[in-house]
């Protein structure tokens, strides 16, 4: 027959319930993610229980990835969510955590997602630097490059304006987010064009190379072999910047943001575009259309067609990204 005993009988004392609690401590490490309960908000942190001996510390600048100026904002009393556990314990015993780290580590693997996905994000600037323009994408710090922003704004004027944006670069090693409004642009812009298309726009801008044309709102390479038939020396010698033109899309290259312009294959006659230049105005799309005839016959690409082998045609350059614009701009 088993014996009973009663609560006094076990002498469970004071000094043995803490050894138990010794004995059954959960170990908490820098880096572990762990729910917690908000008991105690100070004007400067919050103390959270999550289970250890000690109440854990929260400090107001690691409630989130943005700006917090009261606790309440981010915590409630009794609240219980997840923190990450930042520092091992002081000489207190406390440990502190942190819902900020948490946030930035969750955004850098959102952004990866972006990027792998080729997506368009919106996002407003907040400031502006003399190498581009700053936004927040998932809370992160992003720098657009000057050379990527396409509006004809000053830089200054775009603070609070949204823009639609491509992602050029994602290292959370590196804490770099760099991205792209002209790819954004052109992506948009390039749905609704087709190869072979005419369509009209202004010089921006002239380089030995050839001539870059804005095409509502975004830039096409005129490349200086796609001028005209005849040899030309630079592309000054025929175009002045703000002149309107004609001319015809032969690529579309989405990947890079890129549209190849062309006027040489617009020309009725070999040296028209340097000669009478009104006339291959006004042949513009009946020249066109019998480019895209012979694209249909021949079922090449439009991009390849009429491209005269010996003329090795420059790649349009990369907009420059400088290295300590984009450190600068990243730096928290």
């Amino acid at each position: 027959m088993l014996s009973q005993k009663t609560t006094a009988d076990i002498g469970f004392t004071h000094d043995d319930f803490a050894a138990l609690l010794d004995q059954y401590d959960y170990h908490f490490s820098p880096g572990d993610i762990v729910a917690g309960t908000v008991f105690s908000l100070e004007p400067r942190g919050a103390l959270i229980d999550i289970g250890a001996k000690t109440a854990a510390y929260i400090p107001i600048q690691e409630m989130s990835i943005n700006r917090v100026d009261n606790p309440e904002e981010v915590l409630q009393s009794n609240e219980t969510r997840e923190f990450f556990i930042l520092t091992d314990e002081n000489e207190d015993g406390q440990l502190t955590l942190s819902i900020r780290r948490i946030e930035y580590m969750r955004a850098w693997e959102r952004v990866r997602q972006l990027q792998a996905e080729d997506a368009t994000v919106r996002s407003l600037v907040f400031a502006t630097n003399r190498g581009g323009a700053l936004v927040r994408i998932e809370g992160l710090r992003g720098f657009i490059p000057g050379s990527h922003i396409s509006t004809r704004k000053p830089k200054e004027d775009l603070v609070g304006e949204e823009l639609q944006l491509k992602f050029l670069e994602v290292d959370e090693d590196r804490n770099r987010l760099v991205l792209s409004h002209r790819r954004a642009l052109v992506e948009r812009k390039m749905n609704r064009l087709e190869v072979g298309e005419v369509v009209i726009g202004s010089v921006r801008g002239i380089k030995p190379y050839g001539a870059f044309i804005d095409i509502g709102g975004v830039s096409g390479l005129l490349h200086i072999s796609e001028i005209s038939h005849d040899h030309i020396d630079t592309p000054h010698s025929v175009f002045n910047v703000n002149d309107e033109v004609k001319v015809m899309i032969i690529d579309l290259d989405a990947e890079r943001g890129r549209i190849s312009l062309s006027t040489k294959q617009l020309e009725p006659e070999p040296g028209d575009m340097i000669n009478n230049r009104d006339l291959v105005y006004d042949k513009a799309e009946e020249m066109a259309e019998k480019y895209r005839e012979k694209m249909r016959a021949q079922q090449q690409p439009v991009a390849v067609l009429e491209l005269e082998p010996e003329t090795e045609s420059e790649p349009e350059p990369e907009p420059e990204l400088l290295e300590e614009d984009i450190v600068a701009a990243v730096e928290e």
